[in-house]
């Protein structure tokens, strides 16, 4: 060997390297194949189903423009809702008739699809994002449709389709505005509380973040408690209004409670907390009864909890109560009680009042010994009067501890037996 020539291995093969080649995408042959499908079973999706599940069709590629076929009939031009070019069939949900029980097979056919191909419910998420977020270019009867599929969606449980997907999207100011999405979320909710219950509802709500936003899905000219209630009580939704009646009773009652504890806390002169509450009651139209346990449960705050054990604080809060602390104002003492005398004005918010403390009690156990002290102390204010006090004693309703704390009242009653009898 010469020593100009290198040294060669011998009997080695050496292999060169190919690249992975993708195959271009072909939306278009996959649409066609799919449409076919729907054509050769001509619409029965029992056969329909089967013959996909046998197909060699690339599902995991092509998700999307599967479920456009399955909704439109067809492929859809890219970000749209425009029917594109290939072939179509006249299955689909957008050309069947708008009514539960032809558009329940539909639902049915793509959960066994889902089952067979979990995969796809990201596709399904996709496609029906943005044909919710494009509402305004179907037709009235096919966005009816389209909200029959959803709650019937829903209902069956359709592979756990998260409900932001749906409520989201529709929170587009110009759908909004032109009152599309209000019709589509009514047809949602008649349809839905046909086979659930409205607590099933409210919970699919929340979990689509927009419960306490129902108001968003109206029309910025109509977005009051008013018209609220005026269009689903017009459309059957009664359950519906009264439930958001609740809610914003519940948060009138929340802004009163903080309004008042914040006064409290910084020793507003009680005419004035006296005056916030007259306020607020006339305006939102409060009940007594709520008025009275909001009142309680403000004052109660109000007690120092400084001890470190339950019998150190229950000494301490009886201190206060016997003591009957005060909120001043330029050195002038109020009671605290006063705000209860204006508003505790008849025997029924009195006995309303030993219910909920009653309750509290109950419920707290640094209270539960403070039952009869709390009583008597409200006695000798004049916030309970006598005969309140022996009605609750011998015909109380509310069970809650009712035996512990009988015992327990037991001797203030006696006494006030004794002295009326004396008198």
């Amino acid at each position: 060997m010469s020593s100009k020539e290198r040294p060669t291995l011998g009997g080695t093969r050496i292999k060169t390297r190919k690249r992975n080649i993708a195959a271009p995408l072909d939306p278009a042959a996959f649409s066609d194949a799919v449409v076919q499908i729907y054509l050769d079973n001509a619409g029965d999706l029992e056969l329909i189903a089967k013959s996909i599940e046998s197909s060699d069709l690339n599902f995991s590629r092509y998700g999307d423009t599967f479920f456009e076929v399955v909704f439109t009939g067809g492929r859809t031009q890219p970000g749209t809702t425009k029917p594109d070019e290939g072939e179509r069939h006249p299955y689909s949900i957008i050309e069947c008739e708008p009514t539960r029980e032809v558009i329940l097979p539909s639902v049915i056919y793509i959960q066994k699809i889902l089952r067979r191909r979990p995969f796809l419910i990201k596709n399904l998420e996709n496609v029906m994002r943005r044909f919710l977020q494009s509402l305004e270019f179907f037709e009235e009867n096919e966005r009816k449709k389209l909200a029959i599929f959803t709650a019937l969606a829903f209902s069956q449980k359709l592979s756990g389709l998260p409900p932001e997907t749906v409520f989201q999207p529709l929170l587009k100011d110009n759908l909004v505005a032109k009152g599309i999405v209000l019709t589509f979320i009514t047809d949602f909710f008649k349809e839905y509380l046909i086979d659930n219950s409205l607590d099933d509802l409210i919970s699919i709500l929340k979990r689509g973040k927009v419960e306490d936003n129902l108001l968003d899905f109206f029309p910025p000219t109509k977005r009051s408690n008013e018209s609220f209630s005026e269009h689903f009580s017009k459309e059957g939704l009664v359950a519906l209004v009264e439930y958001n009646d609740k809610k914003i009773f519940e948060v009138k009652l929340k802004e009163m409670k903080s309004a008042l504890t914040t006064q409290i806390t910084e020793e507003a002169d009680i005419s004035e907390v006296i005056e916030t509450v007259k306020v607020r009651v006339r305006d939102a139209k409060l009940p007594d009864i709520e008025v009275v346990r909001v009142l309680w449960d403000v004052l109660m705050d109000a007690v120092q909890w400084s001890g470190k054990n339950q019998q150190q604080n229950a000494n301490s809060a009886l201190r206060q109560w016997m003591d009957l602390p005060c909120i001043c104002l330029s050195r002038k003492p109020l009671n605290e009680l006063e705000l209860l005398n204006t508003f505790c004005t008849s025997g029924k918010l009195e006995l309303e009042l030993m219910y909920k403390v009653q309750m509290q009690c109950y419920e707290d156990a640094k209270l539960m010994k403070l039952f009869p002290e709390i009583i008597r102390s409200l006695y000798d204010q004049d916030v309970l009067a006598e005969d309140t006090i022996l009605h609750w004693f011998r015909k109380g309703t509310n069970t809650k501890g009712r035996q512990t704390f009988v015992k327990a009242l037991e001797p203030f009653v006696n006494w006030l037996e004794e002295a009326e009898e004396e008198e």
